[in-house]
């Protein structure tokens, strides 16, 4: 399913949120093969790869039904390989690389005349790009590579002509207010992931309770019998615990109607799990949805990569390494602090506070991942001794698996 001949198919992509911070897209980021840079007949042939793998593995299984922004190059806009994607799935993104020329207006109008959305990645405010200007939908400025008097003198210019503004590369709270009051209404990085107001925020005493019972079910000492208890005097965590054993995610064969019965079905590993995917959904309450996504995301990613990095004996410690990793914006506090409460192996909080050891490697592909940095992802698996060519499809599962769960049992607070 992920490879062509011999060339790898990796696809990576970031959500795209509007200023609700809930997910308006997600943006594929691509790499064809083990080259980490295209000239541009390479790049149309990378292009081309990304597309065939979408329609193999299911852009819906990537997107969750979300649209997809998509590069596209000069060749795809000329040959209209572009309409292969459903026109309410996608959002042509045209890179300040392709030259404007009348082929490429007419072929972008024609899309346009079909339904097709229309975007301008990292935009360069010129003459040139005037004739596509006046048809874009989107506009994307790059927050890295822009100043703040560009940022806002192109948001003033553009977004009063109906043109939705949209900040990539935001990585902060603070930026991400700038933008908003800029006039920019949709945002791309990993600004969402970072605390607010960080050390000035008690934890709310509702999911310090949720924090105790995570740490409970950490212990070194497992104790089932306590646990139970403590699930049975909180209606609301045993209705989630249920909803979420009895999801098609979860795969179970019959249907769990009580504590009791759940223990009784699940091991040790499983309850661990249960209780800490639940705990965390439920600490993440009031935030974004995305906030929730990700963590999922990395758990599974870091546990399916175990195995293959000869750790398959950590692939629980790993799924809460990856569960853990964003807990600082979860609760707005010092990730150290958060640490301090729970009774977690020192490998992960080695990985999470000093950013060392295996685990944090483990969880280094996950983060590269979501950069799309390619070049850190290789030579990040060459040190754990994980070939290359295993990661796409795990990554796929990681998402596919999160996306499930979300979907299937409901873990933020009613």
């Amino acid at each position: 399913m992920y490879w062509k001949g011999s060339r790898m198919k990796f696809i990576a992509r970031q959500p795209i949120l509007n200023r609700r911070r809930d997910v308006f897209a997600y943006e594929l980021l691509f790499r064809s093969g083990i080259q980490n840079s295209f000239d541009g007949a390479d790049l149309e042939q990378a292009s081309a790869s990304m597309f065939d793998t979408s329609f193999m593995i299911g852009l819906q299984k990537l997107t969750g039904g979300q649209r997809a922004f998509v590069n596209c190059p000069r060749d795809f806009l000329l040959h209209d390989y572009i309409s292969l994607f459903p026109r309410d799935l996608v959002v042509i993104e045209l890179l300040e690389t392709i030259k404007p020329d009348a082929e490429v207006v007419d072929a972008c109008r024609k899309l346009k005349q079909q339904g097709y959305l229309l975007a301008l990645d990292d935009f360069v405010d010129t003459p040139d790009w005037t004739p596509l200007i006046n048809i874009a939908d989107f506009i994307k400025v790059d927050f890295r590579l822009t100043s703040r008097l560009e940022q806002r003198a192109l948001a003033a210019r553009y977004a009063e002509k109906g043109i939705r503004m949209l900040a990539e590369k935001v990585e902060t709270q603070e930026e991400f207010s700038e933008a908003m009051d800029m006039g920019y209404s949709l945002f791309q990085g990993y600004f969402f992931c970072r605390p607010e107001m960080l050390q000035q925020r008690a934890i709310p005493a509702d999911k310090l309770a949720y924090l105790e019972l995570l740490g409970a079910a950490m212990a070194p000492d497992f104790d089932i019998q306590g646990l139970a208890s403590k699930i049975k005097h909180e209606p609301s965590l045993t209705f989630k615990l249920l909803r979420y054993l009895n999801s098609a995610a979860f795969g179970l064969r019959c249907e769990i109607d009580s504590i009791p019965h759940a223990l009784s079905m699940l091991g040790e590993r499983e309850l661990r799990k249960w209780i800490a995917v639940v705990c965390v959904g439920v600490m993440a309450g009031g935030k974004p949805d995305e906030l929730m996504t990700v963590p999922l995301v990395r758990g599974r990613f870091c546990e399916l990569l175990a195995p293959l990095a000869g750790m398959p004996g950590h692939a629980n410690d790993l799924f809460l390494l990856g569960l853990l990793s964003v807990m600082d914006a979860i609760l707005d506090q010092p990730l150290a602090t958060i640490l301090e409460e729970l009774p977690i192996r020192h490998e992960i909080k080695d990985a999470l506070i000093a950013r060392t050891g295996l685990y944090w490697n483990l969880l280094e592909i996950t983060t590269a991942h979501e950069r799309a940095d390619w070049e850190a992802i290789s030579a990040l698996a060459r040190r754990l001794g994980i070939r290359e060519g295993q990661i796409p499809e795990i990554y796929v599962s990681a998402v596919d698996w999160a996306s499930a769960l979300r979907h299937g049992a409901s873990l933020s607070v009613p």
